[in-house]
Parts: C-alpha cells; sequence; structure tokens
C-alpha cells in the first residue's frame, strides 16, 4: 500500500492539516529509509517490532528527543493501523509498544506585567506594520488562539456586530471566541493601514504582509520573539507562551477550567489541566488570606 493512500486516507476520513499528514509521512519515510540502510529494504509492513525497536535505538543514540521519537513511532502506528484497515496485514507489530518516558519541564508563562508592558509600551502605532504587529499581540493574548490557527484567519471570520472570531482549529474544527470591545478597536485601525496597502494579493485573508500576501508562521514567531525578547527574560518568547499566558492568566482570576477549554479549542479537558500548575501560587494566595484557620 502506498504512502498517497495513506496521506490521502488522513485528509479525507481523519481530516488533518496537511502540515499534519506532511509530518507523519516524514516520520514514515525515516523508517522505510532506516529499514534501507540496515535491513536489505524490508518494507515497513513486514518490519516487526524487534526492527522497530532498533530503530528506536539509532534515535536515541542520535540525540533526538524522547518527545520526538514518539511523535515518529505515534506516526508509524496511525500507519500499521491503516494497513490493518485496508487489509494489508493483520497484526499491529506496535501493540504492545510502550512510549518512551519524557520529564515534564514546566512552561512559565509571561507575567501580567510583562504582558501590559508590551501591549501599552512597546508599539507605537505609525504605520501598516506597527498596526498589524498591535493586533497579532492582541489577538494572541486575547483569544488564546494557536499560530496556525491566527495564520488562516479571513476577514470574513471577524464578526462585528457579535463581536466574536470564527477560528478554524485542528482537525478543521470551528469555534467562536468571543471579543473584547479593545480587541475590535485594534481590529478596526489595522483593517485602516490595510486598505491603503499598494497591492492586495490575498484578500480574503486578515492578516498580510507589507507585500499583500498572507502572512507566514515564521514572521508571526519572529515579530513575538521581538517584542517580547525586549520586555522579558525568559529564554523562549513565542506564540506558544502567549497562548499559555491567556490559559493561566484566566484561570488566575478564577475563570471556569471548562470555559477556557472551550476557548482553547481543546478536545479533552486533560489538555487544559497542563496549564492549571502555574496558577498554584495564586490558589495559595487567596487560600492563605481566606480560610478562617489562617485567621487564628
Amino acid at each position: 500500500m502506498s504512502l498517497q493512500a495513506f496521506s490521502d486516507y488522513l485528509v479525507l476520513e481523519k481530516a488533518y492539516s496537511k502540515h499534519t499528514v506532511k509530518a507523519y509521512v516524514r516520520d514514515i519515510e525515516m523508517f522505510q529509509y532506516f529499514l534501507d540502510e540496515h535491513h536489505s529494504k524490508i518494507e515497513i509492513s513486514k518490519a516487526n517490532y524487534s526492527l522497530i525497536r532498533q530503530w528506536v535505538v539509532e534515535l536515541v543514540n542520535s540525540g533526538i528527543s524522547n518527545m520526538t521519537i514518539n511523535r515518529k513511532i505515534s506516526s508509524l502506528n496511525a500507519y500499521f493501523k491503516f494497513l490493518m484497515k485496508v487489509g494489508d496485514i493483520t497484526s499491529n507489530s506496535l501493540k504492545q509498544h510502550k512510549a518512551l518516558k519524557i520529564s515534564k519541564k514546566v512552561q512559565i508563562p509571561f507575567s501580567e506585567q510583562e504582558m501590559l508592558s508590551v501591549i501599552e509600551n512597546s508599539i507605537k502605532i505609525v504605520d501598516f506594520e506597527s498596526a498589524r504587529n498591535q493586533l497579532i499581540i492582541e489577538l494572541f493574548y486575547s483569544t488564546g488562539i494557536r499560530r496556525i490557527e491566527l495564520v488562516n484567519i479571513k476577514t470574513s471570520d471577524v464578526d462585528f456586530s457579535n463581536q466574536q472570531l470564527k477560528v478554524l482549529g485542528k482537525r478543521n474544527k470551528e469555534r467562536y471566541i468571543p471579543l473584547l470591545p479593545s480587541t475590535i478597536r485594534i481590529i478596526s485601525t489595522y483593517l485602516e493601514y490595510r486598505e491603503n496597502l499598494p497591492t492586495i494579493k490575498d484578500s480574503e485573508m486578515l492578516f498580510l504582509t507589507q507585500k499583500g500576501i498572507k502572512i507566514y508562521e515564521m514572521l508571526v514567531y519572529r515579530i513575538i520573539n521581538k517584542y517580547f525578547s525586549e520586555a522579558s527574560s525568559k529564554a523562549k518568547c513565542s506564540p506558544h507562551v502567549l497562548r499559555h499566558s491567556f490559559a493561566t492568566h484566566l484561570l488566575n482570576q478564577g475563570a471556569d477550567l471548562n470555559a477556557v477549554k472551550e476557548l482553547l479549542g481543546h478536545t479533552s479537558l486533560a489538555a487544559t489541566q497542563v496549564y492549571t500548575h502555574n496558577s498554584i501560587a495564586e490558589l495559595k494566595k487567596v487560600y492563605a488570606k481566606s480560610h478562617p484557620r489562617n485567621k487564628r
């Protein structure tokens, strides 16, 4: 069974994004390359668990992180399940596999002071790019959307009358996020500058480059990194840290976990709970201040 058939299956039946499908195919091709190099070009469908373990050992020895290795094995597992589904194999060689252990790293969000410093002091609106950059930061912090979600926002996704934003999340799942009045004003300001661009090629997209084409993910990363590196001493200043800050600050202010889950576009509460550890310090303050036993 060709990888193209598997790729088509992921796109058409599983509704995975093109980026995700490319990652899956790349991981499987890497395993096939390993087989070609070390085991006389054995087909993946005929690879037993012993061969897969040899690949895992090679990946570990190459210095690749356990998280990345687990992702590659997950891609291979999805391929085996597909081969079983179409009848090419009768058993999954990864059925008994256990994922490698991953050390949990605490993602430290930006503080509220750092956020306010950037939003209120770092950007002076003088042209198209400064208006766009301000809106990018504002949307990340006020909605918690992912970088790819921001890049793919269309002008028609902004509902000014209902003050909400339609977002296309993972697996093409739509969700609606309320917009603050301040965010609506910043969007309006940006659109005024956007209309004056000399050329607009991707007119349906909200965020554009100076050349009038759809903005790309690496540029968004550079924008966030530029402004927050100046305001924060954190080693990592990325769009994901802004998403993390959005969730943490909401929870610190008493927001319901299920509500934050819906805003983030998570399918399970477990995915949202990773943000709660940063709220413990705030909870301790409230606990110490409010509990009757602590007043004696």
